[in-house]
């Protein structure tokens, strides 16, 4: 967990102004691409009662690792020994390259993948600036603790984002920023340096509950309570197993997350696009079509997804979310083809997601030859 120091001899911690490096840290977070840096204390009492809450209702589904690693998820401390503060940053990501999301969604033929994950794996791009944070903290003061974080590990990233004030959970559970939206990602410096914690973000959503009732599967239940099991972004991506037959319907065309909460928020009025090269679509992944990507065999999958989030889930997965995909979408010669190719596919999975889309379709068509 010690950094040690580029070059230069390490400082005492008795003659650190750490004030002034707090203001530092913020302006090599913004050198290094970072559009805010803020920095928070380890208490997070509050938010681990909404946690148990939500495990307690089974809210999580099949995530169970939000269950696991003995309460260090809301515990800082209890995770990295020696924590006294946490460096909260965030990184835009729209893509505005990308084919407008709306016109995706609005084509039932096309595949819509989460804006996030068009590009290269967010993880990567972030560990690597904060560990670059990280080396620029320690030719200043010298070698000291820390450790990153970017989804990575049993932290609770928006929480912490908000105490560092970088934004307010929404409605939706996603992080707000009142100036720049929400479609960043988020990463942490755990770190041993008693540095000066900014001030909360306050809660600016009011009486709105856009979020809410955009929902196509209805998985925000309440304001501020997600139930994972019925969102699209855990059913295509986390979910493992048959995706229940009552949700198929609300995913739409939409193979790979969701993004519809995000997109009908307000204060996404004021998001910037991200200039980062690394967040560009990839393999015109923002327009392409069911059935082109249906027709992806694992080999061409895992070669168009190399260096993506969309990997994780893996050819079978990829498949049955297509396969849901291709049964709302129109009837058509070219449809039915595509599901009845991965009709004998060896996945009793895929198979079974092939058979309902073929069954849902509105119109019929006979064995082509």
């Amino acid at each position: 967990m010690t950094l040690s120091p580029k070059s230069g001899t390490p400082a005492s911690r008795d003659n650190i102004d750490f004030a002034q490096l707090a203001q530092d840290i913020k302006t090599w977070g913004s050198e290094l691409g970072f559009q805010q840096v803020g920095i928070t204390d380890t208490r997070l009492d509050e938010d681990e009662a909404h946690l148990l809450n939500w495990l307690g209702n089974q809210h999580h589904g099949e995530m169970r690792y939000m269950a696991a690693h003995d309460g260090k998820r809301s515990r800082p401390r209890a995770l990295v020994p020696g924590t006294q503060r946490i460096i909260s940053v965030r990184m835009d990501y729209w893509p505005e390259q990308a084919d407008p999301a709306g016109n995706v969604l609005e084509d039932p033929a096309r595949a819509y993948v989460s804006r996030y994950a068009l590009g290269r794996d967010y993880h990567k791009v972030l560990r690597k600036r904060l560990q670059k944070l990280a080396g620029r903290i320690a030719e200043q003061v010298g070698p000291f603790g820390f450790r990153a974080f970017t989804d990575s590990a049993p932290v609770l990233e928006k929480a912490i984002a908000q105490k560092a004030g970088l934004g307010w959970i929404g409605k939706h559970t996603n992080l707000i920023n009142r100036r720049e939206g929400s479609w960043f990602f988020l990463g942490e410096l755990f770190t041993d340096l008693p540095l000066p914690i900014d001030t909360p973000a306050d809660n600016h959503c009011g009486s709105c509950q856009a979020c809410i009732d955009i929902c196509p599967t209805q998985a925000i239940i309440a304001p501020y309570r997600l139930d994972a099991r019925r969102c699209i972004s855990y059913l295509t991506i986390e979910l493992h197993g048959a995706i229940p037959v009552e949700l198929r319907q609300g995913i739409g065309n939409r193979i790979y997350g969701c993004d519809d909460c995000q997109l009908i928020c307000p204060w996404n009025r004021f998001a910037r696009p991200s200039d980062e090269k690394d967040f560009t679509p990839r393999h015109r992944l923002d327009s392409r079509t069911l059935i082109d990507l249906f027709a992806w065999d694992e080999a061409a999958f895992l070669r168009y997804t190399e260096g993506t989030a969309i990997r994780r889930i893996g050819h079978i997965s990829w498949l049955r979310n297509i396969a849901v995909a291709l049964g709302n979408s129109p009837a058509s010669e070219a449809v039915t083809r595509a599901l009845q190719a991965r009709s004998s596919h060896p996945s009793e999975l895929v198979r079974e997601h092939v058979q309902w889309a073929l069954v849902r379709l509105p119109e019929r068509h006979a064995p082509f030859v």
